[in-house]
């Protein structure tokens, strides 16, 4: 970078010795000039910008510095800095609105000012004139060229067809960088269209979430009271099972949005794709031949293995669908680096690469393929979430899905995964004990916004043989803390209005550390409920695992009494 200084032009008091000493600390040489003659002297000397003392120019005759500065060539616009007194600005001072006028660039500086304020003020203009220079060296650079291809066609006529060449390539080169534009600046339009839908579904599957919560609840209880009756206890298992799919579905669009609960650890891709050969080759059939090409060492990934798996399975999945009459399917995995660009950081990757020979995408449809509910397989054969959701863990995992396909070309699905230098944990088989479904009867302070699922968490509760005290909202949570009855339990929604869950947990455990807390939502996944370490369980949920939770934390508060 150009090694620029700034010319400093305040006679009086110590305004210059004390701007100079600013100027030092941020590595910004200064010349200090007697008078305006002087400073007009060394504009041209690569300065970086003026700073000047409302003293000095207003009775001094700028029009000189003006004509200056309008003889600059075009790329030049001299920033300068008027240190002024309070209210000495443009915008109530006619006096400073006519040296703006004449000066162009300037920036109102008013005193007493913090030092901060003026080392932030200097390096801005010192960046806005280093762009400057950085504009008249590309200037400078296109009229070099032009001067050596100019005295090229006048003396080297024989050289004209090679130069020809030489501009048909270089025009190509231009028209490949537009069409490179072009694409990224449509894979951050469709990043920012998916990013839109991400939070649309999100946001539905949320509310989703909490209806099916009141909704499988109540199903559920009524199944315990009219066991007598076989007809209605079949009714309602058909019931309770819709009612499930529809929370899979949910799962589904929290993947997409990039919302699902991940435990991601370094796990070996090799081993796990190795793993899942005898389920790929159940999948596609016999009529496809599977190919699948790992290397000998790989570095650890980032991964959610579960999540991963299924993934892979969707993206299997779909490749047997678009073949058929029979094909090819090859895996092919490997490491590498990324430089970095719209939907990537730069950094080391592995790379799952699947391969169907199929019948391939048109652009239209390669465009929307990652489009929560779209698909191309019919009425009834499909959801349309299985590529959403593949694109919505790859993001979540800080890597991404690449599609590539022709209509009779087959497809080509890249899934692109971060590695990772920590060691990959050892298997181990965790044996926990479970908690008892039947505990003690507790007093629990249930918090939801949402009257509908309150009242049925509290039906379930009561139907547990717990007592329960329901509010609304975080304040009145709070307000039954502090009468002081005794809580033995608190449950609280995540996401309501004013106060979310997290932050009543915290408030609660401020004035009862040990009270045991338990977060409910309708996301999968929270920012900040592992900061606190609360346990939390995800709607919508059934009565036993309701009753597992809270006999494991009420169970565990007693073990710690």
């Amino acid at each position: 970078m150009l090694a620029c200084r700034a010319l400093l032009l305040a006679p009086h008091g110590r305004d210059a010795a004390v701007a100079a000493a600013l100027l030092r600390e941020i590595g910004i040489p200064a010349k200090i000039c007697i008078d305006l003659s002087e400073l007009q002297d060394h504009v041209d000397d690569d300065a970086a910008f003026a700073l000047l003392t409302e003293e000095v120019i207003n009775f001094a005759d700028l029009q000189p510095l003006a004509d200056l500065l309008r003889a600059q060539p075009a790329w030049s616009d001299l920033p300068f800095i008027i240190m002024t007194h309070h209210g000495g600005g443009s915008e109530r001072n006619p006096r400073a609105r006519h040296q703006s006028e004449l000066l162009g660039n300037v920036t109102f500086l008013e005193r007493p000012f913090h030092p901060a304020t003026f080392r932030s003020v200097a390096q801005t203009a010192l960046r806005s004139r280093q762009r400057q220079y950085e504009i008249r060296t590309r200037m400078q650079e296109i009229r070099e060229s032009e001067e050596r291809l100019q005295r090229l066609n006048e003396t080297l006529e024989e050289l004209v067809f090679a130069r020809t060449a030489e501009l048909e390539a270089a025009h190509a080169a231009v028209l490949a960088e537009i069409a490179q534009r072009e694409q990224a600046e449509e894979r951050l339009r469709q990043s920012q269209k998916m990013e839109t839908l991400g939070q649309l579904t999100g946001g539905v599957a949320h509310d989703f979430n909490n209806l099916l919560t009141a909704v499988i609840g109540n199903l559920a209880l009524l199944s315990k009271y009219l066991r007598d009756d076989p007809k209605v206890e079949r009714l309602l298992r058909g019931a309770i099972e819709g009612a499930q799919r529809g929370a899979a579905l949910t799962q589904r669009l929290l993947a997409f949005a990039h919302r699902q609960d991940l435990k991601v650890e370094p796990r070996n891709l090799v081993d796990l794709i190795r793993g899942m050969r005898s389920l790929i080759e159940r999948s596609i059939g016999s009529g496809i031949a599977l190919d699948i090409d790992l290397p000998a060492m790989l570095p650890p990934v980032l991964v959610d293995a579960n999540q991963i798996e299924l993934a892979l399975l969707n993206v299997i999945v779909n490749a047997r669908d678009a073949m058929p009459q029979g094909g090819r399917l090859s895996i092919r995995v490997n490491c590498v680096q990324a430089a970095g660009d719209d939907d990537l950081a730069p950094g080391h990757y592995a790379r799952v690469t699947v391969i169907d020979t199929g019948q391939g995408m048109d652009a239209t449809t390669l465009q929307r393929a990652t489009e929560p509910f779209f698909s191309t397989k019919g009425i009834g054969r499909g959801t349309g979430l299985g590529l959403s959701m593949v694109h919505g863990l790859a993001k979540q995992l800080h890597g991404t899905l690449r599609l590539t396909s022709k209509v009779g070309h087959g497809t080509q699905v890249e899934l692109w995964l971060p590695t990772t230098a920590a060691a990959v944990p050892a298997e181990s088989i965790e044996v926990r004990e479970q908690p008892s479904n039947t505990v003690s009867q507790a007093i629990i302070l249930l918090v939801d916004d949402d009257v509908l699922v309150a009242m049925t968490t509290a039906a379930m509760l009561k139907d547990l043989g717990h007592e329960v005290i329901e509010t609304h909202s975080g304040d009145s949570a709070l307000t039954v803390l502090r009468q002081g009855q005794a809580i033995d339990l608190l449950i609280t929604d995540y996401s309501m209005p004013n106060m979310n869950g997290s932050q009543l947990a915290k408030a609660a455990r401020e004035m009862h550390p040990d009270l045991p807390i338990l977060l409910a939502t309708g996301f999968a996944e929270m920012p900040d409920y592992r900061e606190m370490d609360v346990p939390h369980i995800t709607k919508p949920f059934q009565q036993d695992l309701l009753a597992r939770e809270i006999g494991r934390l009420l169970q565990s508060n007693a073990d710690r009494e």
